[in-house]
């Protein structure tokens, strides 16, 4: 597996090609997403258009880096999942937890739509 990294509007795309396998993929996202969160980074997408199959291993070190992320304050979503891998997340119900979302664009657009204010209450005065 490759991992090519590249920043659209303040948010880190991982884009990934291959499979995310045990031994083949599995270490190399972890090691990118530490790489990452080191130097400050905490909104990321992880585009998955170019990976054709997910392992038990590889779909372990997804919700890995969710959460490594999660616990250093930031927002881990999903871009350009498989059919397959959207239907893992549904029947092991890690879609309630990893945010998918059909392209990249709308991934980091999401970022955007959540910092702003949905609704400022009137002031007191």
């Amino acid at each position: 597996m490759t991992i090519h990294e590249r920043t659209k509007d303040g948010v880190v795309i991982l884009e990934l090609h291959g499979n995310i396998l045990l031994g083949d993929g599995d270490t190399l996202l972890r090691e990118q997403v530490s790489r990452l969160l080191a130097q400050g980074n905490r909104q990321v997408v992880l585009n998955l258009a170019g990976v054709p199959y997910v392992d038990s291993s590889g779909l372990g070190e997804i919700v890995r880096a969710m959460t490594a992320v999660k616990r250093a304050g930031g927002i881990l979503k999903l871009a350009s999942p498989t059919r397959r891998l959207v239907d893992i997340l549904n029947i092991t119900k890690l879609s309630s937890i990893l945010e998918s979302y059909d392209t990249e664009d709308a991934a980091v657009a999401s970022f955007c739509q959540q910092s702003s204010p949905l609704h400022q209450p009137p002031s007191a005065g």
